[in-house]
């Protein structure tokens, strides 16, 4: 089992707090640090940051939205650092939601899963280098039709550091994380339950390649008190349930459903788009919570690290900034 570490937020400018964590994550041997993008920092520039001040750990963005850039323009940012960090680069993506896509990026959302099988395509020929790129697809073309008519296939001037830059995806539904399991190198799940994951995802699990990475994202909370610390991810759990969507499409509250939890995913939902938060938060069932986080004192930390070895999932990344958490985490498993 590896170990790898989100940075959550930047801290105060100067970007001290991430050089510090990255460092200490490092040092306990931990093999990926992930910097998050949603509609605030990017995931590049601080990974820069970061792999200017380390010397082995993997930098992994998670996730990179493909709306953001163009598979060309993300293809030459992935290579630049890849280049500059000696071959660090773990390339997360995912296709985010509609409210993101077209509210922050001004682009369509519709048939996400062909645009990410086109955009993975685009990325792959960038990074191969073996000829000028030319595409012809629903969702991109290269070059563009019309225009000017001067448009002509180009290859990326920068020789990279490698022919094969690592792509995981980020994915809830099964449909996506059958094609993560088809067309990339790992999968990056969130509110991952290593009790339910083999039967919600059998078709993906059916066809992975042995070396298929599956790096979940683990809240990880050493308290005696167990309660305390399941509230710590209800709070999570709520927002993205209740409020990191529509009511009509939240991809998050859909993944809950699948794992069982239909009823409370629609209380959650209404009380959270009635202003009720609170409410809304408190109704997300202590059972999920400590399905999908390590919670509690050491010992029970360490029974509950079993399901997680025992399943599929190749690398937890733990979700806390705490050096402690670190390195009992470091301790348990590497």
């Amino acid at each position: 089992m590896k170990l790898g570490m989100g940075i959550g937020p930047l801290g105060a400018p100067g970007g001290a707090r991430i050089i510090e964590l990255a460092k200490e994550a490092e040092s306990l041997g931990f093999d990926t640090i992930w910097c998050p993008e949603i509609y605030g920092a990017d995931c590049f520039t601080p990974l820069a940051w970061i792999g200017a001040h380390t010397d082995r750990i993997n930098l992994g963005t998670s996730i990179m939205q493909i709306s953001a850039r163009t598979p060309t323009s993300a293809a030459m940012q992935a290579a630049t650092v890849d280049y500059l960090s000696n071959g660090r680069l773990i390339l997360g993506i995912g296709v985010s939601g509609p409210q993101v896509v077209e509210g922050w990026y001004g682009q369509p959302y519709p048939k996400p899963l062909a645009r990410t099988r086109e955009w993975i395509e685009i990325f792959r020929k960038v990074i191969e280098r073996k000829e000028p790129v030319a595409f012809d697809g629903d969702h991109y073309k290269l070059p563009l039709p019309g225009g000017t008519g001067l448009g002509k296939p180009l290859k990326l001037i920068l020789h990279p550091a490698r022919e094969h830059i690592p792509l995981y995806l980020g994915a809830e539904g099964p449909k996506n994380v059958k094609l993560g399991a088809e067309f990339c190198d790992g999968w990056i799940p969130m509110f991952l339950s290593p009790y339910r994951m083999m039967d919600m995802y059998k078709d993906a699990m059916a066809i992975r390649s042995p070396q298929f990475e599956i790096a979940a994202a683990v809240t990880v909370i050493i308290d005696d008190d167990v309660d305390r610390a399941i509230a710590q991810v209800k709070q999570n759990v709520g927002f993205y349930v209740g409020g990191m969507g529509a009511k009509t499409f939240n991809v998050h509250k859909d993944h809950i459903v699948r794992m069982g939890f239909g009823d409370a995913a629609d209380r959650i939902q209404e009380l959270f788009l009635s202003g009720q938060r609170d409410q809304a938060i408190a109704a997300v069932p202590d059972e999920l919570c400590d399905e999908i986080a390590l919670l509690g004192p050491k010992e029970r930390i360490r029974e509950r690290l079993a399901a997680w070895k025992e399943s599929p999932v190749t690398q937890i990344n733990v979700g806390s900034g705490d050096p402690d958490t670190l390195r009992f985490m470091a301790e348990e498993l590497l």
